[in-house]
């Protein structure tokens, strides 16, 4: 399915539908299926910024729970109920401030958001890495959930420089960041941890502001000033960046995202403790079954995006990923032994495809004034879902295997992720790839 409109030469081309309103390019001169080395060295700073802000979250990761149980004179109980907090609260901080940080980068442009994120994230990790007491150490995490709220300004950036036909195979790569960053970081983490808790935390701050200074020399803006929006409270809070989505056929669209992000919430939160109670897996088997969904995952956004909208269009690539993920997540379930459920990691991945397809169909949908809030938006919407998910999913697992159980079986918060996604599948086939939302003033 095509999402261009081609008018004769002689005919006037409508400004909201021809390739240049869409694709804004970072010297004013049209953007050409090989860009110059310059603004290829500029995607892959994003790419890298991406990668290590994933690689980051992923380091501390293994460590974290260490240094609050800590803090708290080795008391595990009152070390996951912090934890748990600490969670929520990081959750909460992406929700609230990923619209704030999307509509300024289309006000200001994204070049210094990208940057002083970068460099607000390296304070911050240092900032965690000195921390004398528990208080100090929430503190960064609050910071550490609006600092890496960027991740929307990152995916406006490639809005900008990609042309709209090839915008879901850019996306795919950013997936793919996500996907190497969530390998590398618990590794990197837990080696580092060994040394001292506190060294993740350093070697995180210290790549973010190596990263950040780098990006001082090679990222140019790529939001031309007539392309830029005022910037306004009513659209940057969350509520008002999610209205965005209401407009055209958008909604469909953004629901899927919704119930898949909400489903993704099963693996962060019930993966390690049904593998365990399950299959009686060791740290280890639980490490090497992580990073296969890793690796599976960059695998796909850098190989199989591009070539499965090619072939089957971005709504047909949004619907292959979801029965995939939907099988997935059922052979999670239904798994008796762990076989079943290695087999089902290359199909929960196909859920890589879904994502960048259908943030490639919300683009088009958007001028270019509001790629910043769309994107952030998006991020808005896996806030809600890390809000929703955890509770969700770890009570449906309690009530599947404890003596008071109503529904007796342990795969029965997978059930309820491949459930989603169905749901999500019926969106899709309702939804539509043309059209353009209407500017929100």
């Amino acid at each position: 399915m095509s999402d261009s409109s081609h008018k004769p030469p002689d005919q006037t081309p409508n400004p909201l539908l021809t390739e240049p309103e869409f694709v804004t390019p970072i010297d004013g001169a049209a953007l050409t299926p090989h860009p110059p080395k310059g603004r290829r060295a500029a995607a892959a700073f994003i790419f890298f910024t991406v990668t290590l802000d994933m690689l980051a979250l992923g380091m501390i990761a293994p460590v974290l729970p260490r240094l609050i149980e800590s803090f708290l004179y080795g008391n595990t109980v009152d070390a996951a109920q912090m934890l748990g907090l600490f969670g929520t609260v990081f959750a909460f901080m992406q929700f609230f401030c990923s619209p704030i940080l999307g509509s300024l980068s289309d006000r200001f442009g994204r070049r210094p958001i990208v940057l002083l994120s970068n460099f607000g994230l390296g304070f911050d990790y240092l900032l965690m890495a000195w921390a004398p007491a528990l208080g100090w150490l929430f503190l960064g995490r609050v910071i550490s959930g609006f600092t890496s709220s960027s991740i929307p300004t990152a995916m406006a950036y490639m809005a900008d420089v990609t042309p709209r036909e090839r915008r879901a195979a850019a996306f795919g790569m950013l997936s793919a960041a996500f996907g190497l960053g969530f390998v590398l970081g618990p590794a990197v983490g837990g080696l580092l941890g060994t040394v001292s808790p506190r060294l993740p935390f350093l070697v995180a701050g210290s790549l973010s502001l190596v990263n950040g200074l780098y990006g001082i020399f090679v990222l140019p803006e790529s939001l031309s000033l007539e392309n830029r929006s005022a910037f306004s409270w009513r659209r940057a809070n969350p509520v008002g960046s999610l209205s965005l989505l209401r407009h055209g056929s958008m909604l469909p669209i953004a629901g899927l995202l919704l119930f898949g992000y909400i489903a993704q919430q099963s693996l962060l939160n019930v993966y390690v403790i049904y593998a365990d109670y399950r299959y009686h897996w060791t740290d280890r088997t639980v490490g090497f079954s992580l990073a296969a969904i890793g690796i599976c995952s960059a695998i796909y956004g850098a190989l199989l995006v591009k070539p499965t909208v090619a072939k089957l269009g971005e709504r047909g690539a949004v619907t292959l990923g979801l029965i995939g993920g939907a099988i997935g997540y059922s052979m999670f379930g239904l798994s008796r032994t762990g076989v079943l459920f290695w087999v089902g990691i290359p199909f929960l991945n196909m859920m890589s495809i879904t994502w960048p397809a259908a943030q490639s169909i919300l683009s088009h949908k958007t001028s270019p004034s509001e790629q910043g809030q769309l994107q952030g938006a998006i991020n808005s919407l896996r806030g809600i879902a890390g809000l929703i998910g955890p509770g969700l999913f770890t009570y449906i697992f309690s009530k599947s295997i404890g003596a008071d159980a109503v529904f007796r079986h342990p795969g029965a918060p997978f059930f309820a992720a491949a459930g989603m996604l169905l749901l999500a599948l019926v969106l899709a086939q309702n939804s539509s790839t043309k059209g353009i939302a209407p500017s929100v003033s």
